[in-house]
């Protein structure tokens, strides 16, 4: 027990090591993680870490899952269903079907072991390709739909690869019968999630405290992903579905103590748990090392090789006939949305990193068939499953910043963050009218003194005086002058609050309650700063 506690120590010191590295060589933390974890499993001395697939698929995805979804706008995912569909369904039975046809024709591997290869490495990731991609300003509609896919796509490929696995143990298979079952799966967890949602925000209303909130949002993803998954669903349905519930219904009943302190948790939670991911993941590869020995290392390389070229190509050949033939089909769907540009689908496509779902599925795998003879080509679907995370993580993570500049989709990212902000200047101006509106209202029904007035009146001449008028440069070293001096001045608090401690003229207790103010304001500071964008 010693042992273990002291090599997670170690794994939560090598993600803060690199996370800082990452920062400094301004390079994605999932490659430079997954390099970490395979460098670590080698280092002498080092005991093996083996990665569970029901750590993965019972303990990590739901709160990764769920969290993702909550992020989410239920409005953005709804306008964009038909292309999320598209790819989180139609992309991964097309990857699916052509992974088995190439393996069969050209490797020899059985239909049914290709189908499940092809469903362990059909569905992207939901953490790796946004992390990569929020950094390099791509347009709103294609991280929403990238996040789109990324939750909803493991749904499908676990059930695929819950039918390719029945299909190998029990011998046969029933297309009919596992397209019911598939569209059975997916209405009644739809259903089921929306539910645990319903229940989940009104526990949390009813509690009235933050730590007791904090911990039913904790236990939310799990009640909503374990139920469907043990009675032989995917779970992922049903937690998007309840995550998506939160986030449109949440704000007006979740209290803003909770919604402060659940913001720092979540972060914390999610930062750790996808670091540990990934660096568990590259240390797989020591395992899988000492499994190789036994196998041609031709073989290794040649059945990875082939489904790599195969997933990245279905990728293509799904997205653009996808995203172009039903607007030729369909006129009010042009006029509704017109086609993107070329390069919009391509950097979608080429946005296609495997991740830890799919290392979980392969490992998950039984070691024998129910008659006692071994998996067939288990140790081989481990193999291809590892080398396809890798060299899609790695060569995406570093090939998609100069692809993202050739294409030219960052400019009108930036264009549209542009825009964000100007919307957003001029709703937090509206709401301010409409609070001043109510304040006069207010005082209209009830008595209240000049003081109070002057008071409230100042407070909402401070907020409509730090709006900025504009989005201009010039302005914005304006504002950013008046942020620094800002910041100085709060600095200049505390440390005068703190000698106040030291020197006894006030407790520990008065200073948490002032440095809580302070923190407040110094967060509200960061939260109201607008930095230009190069156009």
């Amino acid at each position: 027990m010693e042992a273990k506690f002291q090599t997670f120590l170690i794994l939560l010191a090598v993600l803060a090591g690199v996370a800082l590295a990452a920062r400094r060589f301004n390079i994605a933390p999932a490659i430079l993680l997954m390099l970490a974890g395979v460098g670590l499993a080698f280092v002498p001395g080092m005991p093996p870490v083996e990665l569970p697939p029901e750590l993965v698929l019972l303990m990590v995805l739901p709160p990764l899952i769920y969290s993702a979804s909550v992020a989410m706008s239920w409005r953005e995912f709804r306008n964009n269903l038909r292309p999320i569909v598209l790819l989180a369904v139609g992309a991964v039975i097309f990857t699916a079907a052509m992974v088995a046809a190439a393996t069969h024709y050209l490797i020899g591997l059985p239909w049914t072991i290709g189908f499940l290869l092809g469903a362990i490495v059909a569905p992207p990731d939901v953490v790796a390709p946004l992390a990569i991609a929020r950094r390099l300003n791509m347009p709103r509609r294609l991280l929403v739909i990238l996040e789109g896919e990324g939750l909803a796509n493991d749904a499908t490929a676990l059930i695929l690869y819950r039918f390719a696995l029945a299909a190998i143990m029990v011998g046969h298979f029933s297309l009919p019968l596992a397209a019911g079952e598939f569209l059975l799966i997916v209405a009644s967890e739809i259903a089921f999630g929306i539910g645990v949602g319903w229940l989940s925000l009104r526990f949390r209303k009813w509690s009235g405290d933050p730590q007791v909130e904090l911990t039913l949002s904790l236990i939310t993803p799990y009640v909503s992903y374990w139920l469907p998954e043990h009675l032989g669903g995917s779970g992922v349905i049903a937690t998007v579905a309840c995550g998506l519930y939160v986030s449109w219904n949440g704000p007006l009943l979740i209290s803003s103590a909770t919604r402060l302190q659940g913001i720092f948790f979540w972060d914390l939670v999610i930062y750790l748990i996808e670091g540990v991911l990934f660096l568990l993941t590259g240390f797989q590869m020591r395992a899988l090392y000492e499994k190789s020995k036994a196998f041609p290392l031709d073989d290794i390389l040649i059945a990875t090789a082939v489904v790599l070229v195969i997933v990245v190509i279905a990728r293509f050949a799904w997205l653009y006939p996808a995203t172009y033939l039903p607007r030729m089909m369909s006129k009010s769907l042009r006029q509704r949305d017109p086609s993107p540009p070329w390069q919009w689908p391509f950097a979608l496509a080429f946005t296609g990193v495997r991740g830890a779902v799919s290392l979980a599925a392969a490992l998950a795998l039984p070691f024998t068939l129910p008659d006692g003879e071994a998996f067939p080509y288990r140790d081989l679907i481990l193999f291809v499953a590892f080398g396809v995370i890798f060299v899609t993580l790695i060569g995406v993570g570093l090939t998609l910043p100069p692809v993202v500049r050739w294409l030219g989709v960052a400019q009108a990212g930036r264009n549209e963050h542009i825009a964000e902000h100007e919307a957003e200047i001029a709703a937090r101006r509206q709401a301010l009218d409409a609070a001043l509106k109510s304040l006069d209202a207010m005082t209209a029904e009830q008595e209240v003194s000049d003081e109070v007035m002057r008071l409230l009146r100042a407070r909402h001449e401070i907020r409509v005086n730090q709006l900025p008028d504009s989005l201009d440069p010039t302005h914005h070293d304006v504002s950013a002058a008046g942020t620094a001096l800002t910041r100085d001045l709060i600095a200049a608090e505390r440390k005068f609050i703190h000698n106040l401690l030291r020197d006894g003229q006030i407790t520990d207790e008065t200073r948490r309650r002032i440095e809580r103010d302070l923190d407040l304001e110094e967060a509200s500071l960061a939260n109201r700063e607008y930095r230009s964008v190069p156009l």
